[in-house]
């Protein structure tokens, strides 16, 4: 097949028309809970339930969300648009510090949970692949936190989207 002929910046642009849901990825390292912002997160089968993160290799904290094999997957509501940037390292804050926003618990794995995402997905790695510059992690769910709030945050073009539940 031959190589693509289109410019990596078009491909980037793309990517930035598809709307994605915001999440907060958090784990348990040695120095203490890590977390950041991530919109390539997905589901991939319910049998057994797995999920699907990806992490830039070059990332400063993929190395921790490699070896300690927990990830959960904070599914950010309306109400999050400020604290997302905090873990997208805006500030450049300590992570000490980032985790002083918002209110966090734990379930089974011990990653922090933040209590009022509108889902929490708790999960062990079960496989790992590099591909490109980014390694995908494919997570078993271990525990299911659900929230109160149904609305979501959604990134498209650029900025953030908020999704708003119609009350009835």
């Amino acid at each position: 097949m031959p190589d693509a002929t289109f410019d990596r910046s078009d491909f980037r642009e793309a990517m930035a028309r598809m709307g994605a849901a915001v999440n907060i990825i958090t784990t348990q390292g040695p120095e203490g809970a890590v977390g950041m912002t991530v919109s390539a997160a997905c589901s991939v089968t319910d049998t057994p339930a797995t999920m699907l993160v990806c992490i830039n290799r070059s990332s400063r904290c993929h190395e921790i969300f490699k070896e300690a094999g927990i990830i959960c997957v904070n599914v950010l509501t309306h109400e999050h648009e400020e604290l997302s940037p905090i873990f997208a390292g805006a500030g450049n804050l300590p992570m000490p510090e980032r985790f002083s926003h918002g209110k966090w618990i734990s379930l089974a794995t011990g990653a922090p949970v933040l209590e009022n995402a509108a889902a929490s997905l708790d999960c062990v790695v079960s496989q790992s692949v590099d591909v490109g510059t980014h390694t995908v992690f494919f997570c078993e769910v271990r525990a299911v936190h659900l929230g109160q709030s149904s609305s979501g945050l959604v990134y498209q073009g650029r900025a953030y989207h908020p999704i708003l539940r119609k009350l009835d």
